[in-house]
């Protein structure tokens, strides 16, 4: 029969499992969190460039040392101004960027988040 007084709590080994999950995801957090805060700063390098004023009317060249110099002040160094496909769409142009990001997470294991972005101008 069951009685609610002998009941102790978790054993050991119950112990070590939760701290074993609670190691794993915290691993898995510290290696993603600097690669999205990353994409976050390429992501807001892509939207300002794309809503200066008379961006649609300056050449590739200009545009890419432009995105260049944000990428640099903005400490990204994954990608450059050179990965960024520059398209005219009547008007307006368009800003795509695709890439991975791969982190080693243990051992021979690697975590690969894929990014991919796409900006109009205004």
């Amino acid at each position: 029969m069951f009685n609610p007084k002998q009941q102790q709590g978790m054993t050991m080994i119950g112990w070590i499992i939760v701290l074993g999950l609670i190691a794993f995801f915290v691993t898995v957090a510290l290696r993603l969190v600097p690669v999205y805060m990353e994409y976050s700063k390429v992501a807001s390098v892509l939207d300002a460039t794309a809503t200066e004023t008379g961006i649609a009317s300056k050449g590739k060249k200009e545009i890419l040392l432009l995105l260049g110099k944000r990428f640099r002040i903005n400490d990204v160094k994954t990608v450059s101004a050179k990965d960024v496909k520059i398209s005219k769409n009547g008007p307006k142009l368009d800003f795509h960027l695709a890439y991975e990001r791969r982190e080693p997470f243990i051992g021979n294991v690697d975590i690969i988040a894929s990014f991919d972005k796409t900006v109009t101008s205004n």
